[in-house]
């Protein structure tokens, strides 16, 4: 069996945890520049409010719902996320964290599936103030589909999707574009054909699947039938770049302040690298205008460089990209965005030195592990590079609506 943890509006939640005075009342989560809605509260829901939607389209409607409204803090997402996996690991044998919001658990030996999962419930909402839902079956897929079903549709939190007459009831209740892994191509795909439902999907012949879906369409039909064809990866595998890249809250011509922007995306890239323990081959630096302006002179700078020295060193990759800003900044322009991007990326056992290269490796990377230590520890920012300065004016926007907490 296959145990689904999925976290109730992850960030909402997040932010009412810490603030428990809310509970009850309307919470919205706003995207990098407070661009758009990213997470709701089942009250903010209930007024409406959807997905995606861009704030400028319900500012009045906001403050005349006295939403409160909190810019996305991913820091504060990322270390209760990391508390509840801990606690969703030391309870099972096996485990897939496929978000930061939701994890996949090897349930076979469970004697009571659904009392394990509802005392696992119980531990996570008193230990991190989060409510989960589980959704229990032998397949992932169908796991998925009952933590939507526990999520929805029960009390408890808990559904187990194992009765062969409820399966049918919940296939033929869930269309295919609700289903893991499906997107939009293969939903238009799947209705072009006259599948609509998840059991419609369930019953189309493999060979068809196998043409139009591949190997994939294949594997969904097989999960939805009670056939496991998606295994638990315990181990994620690692990225083959990492970018950090924002827009910023005013427009920014000065190169020591997009020097100071784009040293912060270094470090963070950086600690990425060393965290899936990884070094990077090459790095790439981009600043842009705004494109919607039509009465500024645009530009779009970017220079990819190679290190002689493949790495995951704060110091070295700040190094580069300060090099490579010198080389594409126009100081006639003014620049709405900016980003880095690490590539080629390869383990870090598998490190090979430059003849040339004078830079001691393994006391770089001592360095670095105490970097790392102190700032899990202390939190984020703790210490830095002079480089990367003490306040970033530059960051996120916070816009000004009512009841902004």
């Amino acid at each position: 069996m296959i145990a689904l943890a999925d976290c109730n509006n992850f960030f909402a939640s997040c932010e009412r945890s810490i603030r428990p005075e809310l509970e009850g009342k309307p919470i919205v989560v706003l995207s990098n520049n407070d661009g758009c809605i990213i997470a709701r509260s089942n009250e903010a829901k209930a007024l409406g409010y959807k997905m995606g939607e861009p704030v400028f389209k319900v500012r009045d409607k906001l403050v005349r719902d006295r939403v409160h409204v909190f810019s996305g803090n991913v820091a504060l997402y990322r270390e209760i996320s990391e508390k509840i996996m801990h606690i969703l690991a030391s309870e099972c044998n096996a485990m897939e964290i496929y978000s930061i919001d939701e994890a996949f658990m090897d349930f076979t030996d469970v004697a009571a599936p659904d009392e394990k999962a509802i005392l696992l419930r119980e531990q996570v909402l008193k230990e991190t103030k989060i409510p989960i839902s589980v959704g229990i079956a032998k397949t992932k897929v169908l796991a998925k589909l009952a933590s939507r079903i526990a999520k929805k549709h029960t009390q408890s939190g808990v559904f187990v999707l194992n009765d062969k007459e409820l399966i049918e009831r919940a296939l033929s209740y869930y269309s295919v574009e609700e289903l893991w892994g499906v997107g939009r191509k293969q939903t238009h795909l799947l209705n072009d054909k006259g599948i609509f439902q998840a059991s419609q999907l369930a019953k189309t012949d493999e060979a068809w699947l196998r043409q139009h879906m591949k190997i994939g369409g294949v594997r969904l039909a097989r999960e939805l039938n009670g056939i496991p064809s998606f295994a638990l990866e315990e181990s994620r595998p690692s990225k083959k770049s990492i970018m950090t890249s924002r827009s910023f809250r005013h427009e920014v011509a000065s190169f020591g302040v997009l020097n100071e922007v784009l040293s912060n995306f270094a470090s963070s890239c950086a600690f990425k690298l060393r965290k899936q323990e990884t070094i990077a081959k090459k790095i790439a630096v981009f600043i842009q205008t705004n494109r919607f302006k039509s009465d500024v002179k645009h530009h779009y700078g970017y220079l990819e460089v190679e290190f002689p020295v493949a790495t995951n060193d704060s110091i070295e990759i700040i190094k580069a990209v300060y090099e490579a800003l010198d080389r594409i900044y126009n100081r006639d322009c003014l620049y709405k965005r900016a980003g880095v991007i690490v590539s080629d990326i390869i383990p870090d056992k598998e490190i090979q030195l430059n003849l040339f290269s004078d830079q001691d490796i393994s006391k770089r990377a001592k360095l670095m592990k105490v970097y790392d230590d102190v700032n899990c520890k202390m939190g984020e920012g703790t210490l830095r590079l002079s480089i990367q300065g003490t306040e970033k004016q530059w960051g996120q926007k916070k816009a000004p609506i009512a009841f902004r907490n």
